[in-house]
């Protein structure tokens, strides 16, 4: 790959969130700073919020619920809006919606806890996109594991400190990240860390 100019870094505080611009053909780049945090990842055609990344048919479009680098993802309107270009972890989701306060009071009796819900609605009303009743995100470094029956389990992140995916925008998009404030289970190894995203 040719070297590539940094544009914007940015560091997202653990359990804070962030939206940026994208132009087609700039790259970001999701680094996991620490190790096992988990980033929700979503995107809105910069020009029409009602095309977004949607996980389910990125899955439909592919027929897999795994990715790999040259896949690309796909928007609800089954367009290619981001090609993954590297991935040193390759163990994501694209099955699980975003947390929200009612998931951590029904799991864990914890009302009004930080979700990633609300941290991509903060971060996304910068750019006038409206509130959806619920995000569907691509979870980035996100350990599911679905068994034989069926059963699904949350195991900790295969990431370690400066892993990452490189993604290239196929349009011009808006993104949000949120680093997922979940420290009540495995999910992000019991402890909330920073994500680096950088554009080049």
């Amino acid at each position: 790959m040719t070297q590539q100019q940094t544009v914007h870094e940015w560091l997202i505080p653990s359990k804070e969130g962030r939206s940026f611009q994208l132009a087609k053909g700039q790259t970001l780049k999701v680094i996991d700073v620490n190790g096992q945090q988990v980033a929700d990842f979503v995107a809105y055609r910069e020009s029409d919020s009602k095309e977004r990344l949607d996980p389910s048919v990125t899955m439909d479009a592919l027929r897999t619920m795994s990715i790999k680098p040259g896949d690309l993802l796909y928007s609800n309107l089954y367009t290619p809006m981001l090609t993954l270009l590297e991935d040193t972890v390759g163990k994501h989701d694209f099955i699980n919606s975003a947390c929200r306060p009612e998931m951590y009071e029904f799991l864990y009796n914890k009302p009004n806890h930080q979700s990633c819900y609300h941290n991509l609605n903060t971060a996304l009303s910068e750019f006038g996109i409206p509130q959806p009743d619920q995000h569907y995100p691509f979870n980035i470094f996100m350990n599911t594991v679905i068994d034989g029956r069926g059963d699904i389990q949350i195991e900790a992140p295969l990431s370690a400190a400066g892993d990452y995916i490189t993604l290239r925008a196929e349009m011009d998009v808006i993104i949000a990240i949120s680093a997922c404030p979940c420290e009540e289970s495995v999910c992000n190894g019991y402890q909330c860390t920073p994500i680096r995203v950088e554009i080049t």
